[in-house]
């Protein structure tokens, strides 16, 4: 080293200026690279030249700082010469402009790193086509070149250090490109290994291979595309219109400065776009407000948000209300005697003891009494009122309601005929709403409970059980009545068992009515108290239901509905909307559904949302918000708003159909077959009797001899000898609904 510098350095006394300080921190600065922990080091001087600071303040730490940086300028690093009984160590990097490589030793008497010569050159303009895994590996190559004649025959392995881990795997990889494989037959000349050192740690060869990038790099990107193809940015057509409609007509001066105006004309298609799009995603209202108040602005911004999002048809088909269900309890009366209002269902599929798999389960709401009948099977509408008949009324009497789901059984016509005969009501509970018959669901459980507890190795006996199971379920203290049903229908509690009873005199006719009657007005006012209990605690995680009238048109709810889709998860929430026709009770409502749904049309208002009727939305609605089909039970369906015209396909009779909620361009042709209600076809033909019709049953026609035939004949040709059949003419890929 130069003598001369070297004392420069040593001399350099302390600044007295900020100045003077910071062209000090400069050089220092230029040497960073070389000296370890470097920001440690140097903290307490550039904690001096901090913003607003005007005079210097040297503390002990500064001075000491002062004085430790001009030592590591003197000693650190310093080239030693090569020795060659000591391992080597090889350190590269290659940046985009140039490659770097530094050769170093541990020296042994302090276990040090020390360099021994460095390296660095400038990549021409081939090599600045290398892939980074090559130009790694030339700086490899180039180290080893320029130190061939100390680390060819050294007396230990060498080390190589590179921040590019995939040179690990050198020597073992099986494919190597031609000028990888040229290089490898040069590096076996050498006895070395690689490892890999991250580049936050490789810095010094990194420094070497970087100080070539002397080259002025464009701060503007290039553009990857040529300037020929590019013709505009992309830009929403709507921004076309608003900036159209804003350039003729000034803004409000409410509008504030960094908004855009969207004129009234323009709002639904700019909500559209908003909501709608996939990159948004049908927010919610708050989120949607929030999109379009970063960017737009007029006055019933928030108002028309809401009232868009209440009327997307996607978002109250597809996502899960938040809400506790609607519809406050609403209790059956109370009945005024016992078997007076009946509860019944069905147990079923359950495995065959006596010749049984089914039971009939009866309870009377008043005591809670039960009676549990044996089946072969399932039993008609005929079967199942001749059982009640034989096991209940035999003995109660008629009662006045009878309670059930709306199995086959219930809901045929017999068996409304039947109990209409017998001036009996017949309650049927709403679709998918079990807790309306919550008495009879509830001594389901606890009869399958009990035979579980007795049958579970043997279940072929649960018959014989059947008998001690509604025993027991009437000897049981109910807390709806706070008596047992024996005691309620009976006025005494038979004994459990028949020798532990002690006996008593048989009372007297008046005196069993006395006790009845105050049994039955005890059970009375324990089911008042216990009914009040039960809508009390159940209306805690229920709301009020909307207020809904006949004509309005709501959504139901797909929880119960078999949907024909591949993924529950993925399939729509609700379907419709469709029209209440009646209100059965206050809280379920009969929808007008269609044909193809072959379900109960009465619905619990908890299934039930508010829907826009068709026909009400705003004009700017877009395709997206379409009516979609839905496939339930059968097929998947569409509505359907007219029949434009008709024709014929050799023998299939097609009509043109214009969907509902679908534009013009959506028009299609559907076979006669998929015509479900026939009244459209008859309404058709009786506004267009010379269009194409269905051809009368009976007798087939005479085969015309071989002529073309007008459309109003049947369209298209056909020969006597080899008829032709045209192709059947475009049709949906869904069966339509009508």
């Amino acid at each position: 080293m130069d003598e001369s510098k070297v004392n420069a350095v040593l001399k350099w006394s302390e600044p007295k200026t900020l100045k003077e300080l910071q062209r000090f921190l400069g050089f220092a600065n230029f040497y960073r690279r070389f000296i370890r922990n470097f920001s440690s080091v140097v903290s307490p001087l550039t904690s001096m030249v901090k913003k607003g600071t005007h005079r210097l303040h040297w503390s002990e730490a500064a001075l000491q700082a002062f004085q430790d940086l001009k030592k590591r300028f003197l000693t650190a690093p310093i080239l030693h010469h090569p020795d060659p009984s000591l391992q080597f160590l090889v350190e590269v990097d290659a940046s985009n402009t140039g490659i770097g490589a530094i050769l170093s030793q541990r020296q042994s008497s302090t276990a040090k790193l020390h360099p021994c010569a460095f390296y660095s050159r400038k990549l021409n303009a081939a090599e600045r086509n290398y892939d980074v895994g090559d130009r790694e590996l030339l700086a490899m190559k180039a180290a080893f070149e320029e130190w061939r004649h100390w680390l060819e025959g050294a007396n230990f392995p060498f080390t190589v250090l590179t921040d590019h881990k995939n040179l690990e795997y050198l020597r073992s990889a099986k494919r190597l490109n031609p000028r990888q494989a040229r290089w490898s037959l040069f590096f076996s000349r050498f006895d070395f290994s690689v490892t890999y050192r991250p580049g936050s740690k490789n810095t010094k060869a990194d420094a070497l291979s970087r100080i070539h990038e002397d080259e002025q790099i464009s701060s503007e990107p290039e553009s990857i595309l040529p300037l020929k193809v590019i013709i505009a940015p992309v830009q929403w057509d709507i921004m076309t219109l608003i900036q159209q409609h804003n350039s003729q007509h000034a803004p409000p001066t409410t509008c504030p400065p960094d908004k855009v105006y969207v004129p009234p004309a323009l709002h639904d298609q700019i909500l559209n776009h908003t909501h709608c799009l996939p990159a948004s995603g049908h927010p919610g209202i708050t989120a949607t407000i929030h999109l379009l108040q970063n960017r737009f602005w007029w006055e019933s911004l928030p108002k028309d948000t809401i009232a868009f999002i209440q009327q997307c048809q996607t978002c109250n088909a597809h996502k899960t209300p938040r809400q506790l269900p609607a519809g406050l309890l609403q209790p059956l009366p109370i009945p005024q005697r016992p078997w007076s209002h009946l509860a019944i269902d069905f147990i079923t599929d359950l495995p065959v003891s006596q010749g049984n798999t089914v039971v009939l389960t009866v309870i009377d709401r008043f005591s809670k009494a039960c009676r549990l009948i044996p089946l072969p099977k399932l039993p008609t509408a005929l079967q199942t009122a001749e059982l009640l008949c034989n096991w209940v009324f035999r003995l109660y009497g008629l009662p006045e309601d009878i309670v059930s789901d709306r199995g086959p059984q219930f809901t045929s016509r017999l068996w409304k005929a039947f109990f209409q005969a017998l001036d009996v009501n017949v309650s049927l509970t709403s679709g998918y709403h079990p807790q309306s018959n919550g008495q009879v669901e509830r001594l389901n459980q606890e009869l399958t409970r009990f035979l579980r507890s007795y049958c579970s190795s043997n279940q072929e006996d649960w018959a014989r059980y059947l008998l001690w199971a509604e025993y027991a379920q009437n000897s049981l203290v109910k807390p709806a009545t706070g008596i047992t049903p024996f005691k309620c229908i009976l006025g005494y509690q038979p004994p459990m068992f028949p020798w532990s009873g002690e006996p008593t005199n048989v009372p007297a006719v008046t005196d069993w009515l006395q006790r009845s009657e105050e049994t039955w007005n005890q059970a009375h006012v324990h089911l008042q108290r216990a009914i009040r209990h039960q809508k009390e605690h159940a209306d805690h995680r229920r709301r009020p239901g909307p207020v809904y009238q006949p004509g309005q048109y709501v959504w139901l709810s797909t929880r119960d509905l078999r949907l024909r889709l591949p993924c529950k998860k993925l399939s729509p929430r609700y379907v419709g909307p469709f029209k209440i026709t009646h209100q059965i009770t206050p809280v379920s409502f009969r929808l007008a559904l269609p044909d193809t749904y072959r379900i109960s049309p009465t619905f619990h208002v908890s299934l039930l949302k508010p829907a826009v009727a068709p026909g009400e939305e705003g004009e700017g609605r877009s395709r997206e918000q379409s009516p979609q089909p839905v496939q339930i039970e059968t097929e998947e369906t569409y509505q359907v708003r007219e029949l434009l015209n008709s024709r014929r396909r050799g023998r299939i009779l097609q009509y043109l159909v214009d969907w509902e909620g679908y534009g013009p361009e959506e028009q299609s042709w559907v076979n006669a077959d998929n015509i479900l209600d026939p009244n459209l076809i008859t309404e058709f033909h009786r506004l267009h009797p010379e269009r194409p019709a269905p051809r009368p049953h009976g007798r087939p026609r005479r085969r015309l001899p071989s002529r073309a035939r007008s459309r109003s004949q049947g369209g298209g040709s056909v020969t006597e000898t080899n008829p032709v059949i045209p192709a059947t003419g475009q049709q949906r890929a869904p069966s339509p609904e009508y």
